[in-house]
């Protein structure tokens, strides 16, 4: 089984497109959901390499926000010192971050999941 790394866009018409780079073949794709679009990939590399894939995500901004729609946009700007109708620019894909915006958003999401792994509930 390969761990490949799949790149997930969104173009302005919802559609999310996905790449991958195997053996240096690119191969690409589109869907509605990431679902459906990893059900495409792993056909296309199981088509051309006879392989079976599981998949790391490397989302753009705005597909991120999309498929993780339930995260408070506005709070994560201000975690990441970005100005909150900025970062709902990026997320609605209308401006696109930089290297650097991208990776205090990606930080900020990181610091989130780790803090809600430790979370512990009770009834």
């Amino acid at each position: 089984m390969a761990k490949i790394n799949l790149i997930i866009e969104k173009e302005k018409d919802g559609k999310l497109w996905g790449r991958v780079n195997f053996r240096n073949n690119l191969l690409t794709a589109f869907a509605t959901t990431v679902e459906m679009l990893e059900k495409k990939m792993t056909r296309l590399i199981k088509e051309f390499h006879g392989v079976d894939a599981v998949f790391d995500h490397t989302y753009d901004v705005s597909a991120f926000f999309e498929n993780f729609d339930f995260l408070n946009q506005t709070r994560i700007a201000t975690l990441s010192s970005i100005n909150p109708g900025l970062l709902r620019q990026y997320a609605s894909g209308v401006k696109h971050p930089s290297a650097q915006q991208a990776k205090k958003i990606e930080v900020v999401i990181h610091k989130l999941a780790k803090e809600l792994k430790s979370v512990s509930l009770y009834a």
